[in-house]
């Protein structure tokens, strides 16, 4: 229907598409009534306000009461476009009484449906009416038995925060999410996290560190990899705001602790984060705060720490002065070539292939793919390892072909 209504003349609104909706919306069936939603949304949108009031209003209010959740649920998903085609024909208290009685309603799906219009209707109704008639059900929200409801709730209530502002969002929503932070279901756990740069930019880093960074510390050990990964990825946006000072006192030990970390995917986007800080705080910090510490590990007993080694490295590398990756990056995996553990050794040798192409394009890094990154690839096809061999003469291919490209 709403295809059809695209393509109608506006003369032919009323006598066709009003009427064909008019009687789909009160079907018998609620598979067909929840179909209604969107040409609803289609129709009102393209008649004049008055003709919508005569005309759709009614059925607007019904389809909200509907009995069959599965409609209300369409009905909530669409809740905003609706409110702000129908609102000169609504009261204010009216729009948000409905809304609230989604908020309220029996069936989760539905709940969860609403929460996606929590910052926008918010946004049409203002702040004083939000505190005053929708903010006691949103803190209901929070302790919802639906897992996915908090979910959905945790994922769109920072949305909440530009329309709050500082004073506001200090005193009603960090109460929500250090509430929501400490779920028992991760997704809940994860949803805030991803969405705090939105409340960072109203309330500030030090409110924000005051108040969550105990609570994200607490997360960066979460139990869930997921969660510890969202962690990992607002490191960079935390560092930014928080500066070089308080990021070392508070957190650079906990974005080493990461490297270690039993599950793959930690350790990757570990090593991704460290370039990350590397390009926000310079190659000087880097050099004096993350560069020892990497080193460090490629004398760890633990071969992962080793493997780890490389795979930093390597990505850190392109964000590295030629003089920090001569005397640093060299040297540690020379020291790895002779590892006693066939994979660190084609690793080092898969390094080195990645990092050749940057190398050779830069006339300072150039030197080192002759002495010593060719003695080193040639001792590995030496390998008593056929994995080593393999993976060092590919290396040697990529270096040749690479200084081949550059001169």
């Amino acid at each position: 229907l709403s295809d059809f209504v695209r393509e109608l003349q506006p003369e032919f609104l009323v006598s066709a598409a009003i009427q064909y909706f008019s009687i789909l919306s009160v079907d018998d069936q609620d598979s067909v009534r929840l179909l209604t939603i969107e040409p609803l949304v289609t129709i009102s949108t393209a008649l004049p306000t008055e003709q919508v009031g005569q005309y759709l209003l009614t059925s607007f209010r019904t389809l909200c009461m509907d009995k069959s959740w599965r409609v209300r649920y369409m009905v909530a998903e669409k809740f905003v476009e609706l409110t702000k085609v129908m609102a000169p024909h609504l009261s204010k208290d009216e729009v948000i009484n409905i809304f609230v009685t989604f908020l309220k309603d029996g069936e989760a799906e539905v709940r969860t449906s609403i929460c996606s219009q929590i910052p926008g209707f918010c946004e049409l109704v203002g702040r004083d009416d939000v505190l005053e008639k929708i903010y006691p059900q949103l803190k209901e929200l929070v302790s919802d038995p639906s897992q996915p409801v908090r979910a959905a709730f945790a994922s769109h209530v920072s949305g909440l925060a530009p329309l709050f502002e500082k004073e506001a969002t200090h005193q009603y929503l960090l109460p929500l999410f250090l509430r929501l932070l400490k779920d028992d279901f991760p997704e809940v756990r994860l949803n805030v996290i991803s969405k705090l740069d939105k409340v960072n930019s109203v309330i500030g880093i030090e409110l924000l560190s005051d108040q969550l960074l105990p609570a994200i510390m607490e997360l960066a050990e979460d139990k869930q990899w997921r969660v510890r990964l969202a962690i990992i990825e607002y490191i960079p946006l935390l560092a930014t705001q928080l500066g070089v000072e308080f990021f070392d006192e508070q957190l650079t030990h906990l974005c080493m602790s990461w490297l270690g970390d039993r599950v793959y995917s930690i350790r990757e986007a570990a090593t991704r984060n460290l370039k990350n800080l590397t390009d926000v705080f310079g190659v000087e910090w880097a050099k004096a705060t993350i560069i020892p510490k990497i080193l460090g590990l490629s004398n760890h007993p633990n071969y992962l720490y080793r493997m780890t080694t490389i795979f930093a490295l390597t990505t850190i590398m392109p964000s590295l002065t030629p003089e920090v990756t001569e005397k640093s990056v060299m040297p540690a995996l020379q020291s790895l070539v002779t590892d006693e553990i066939p994979n660190i050794r084609f690793n080092v040798a898969k390094a080195i292939e990645s990092m050749a192409p940057v190398m050779a394009r830069n006339a300072a890094l150039r030197p080192l793919l002759e002495a010593p990154v060719m003695p080193m690839l040639t001792r590995l096809t030496e390998d008593l390892d056929p994995d080593v061999q393999f993976f060092a003469k590919r290396a040697i291919t990529t270096v040749s072909d690479s200084m081949n490209a550059a001169e």
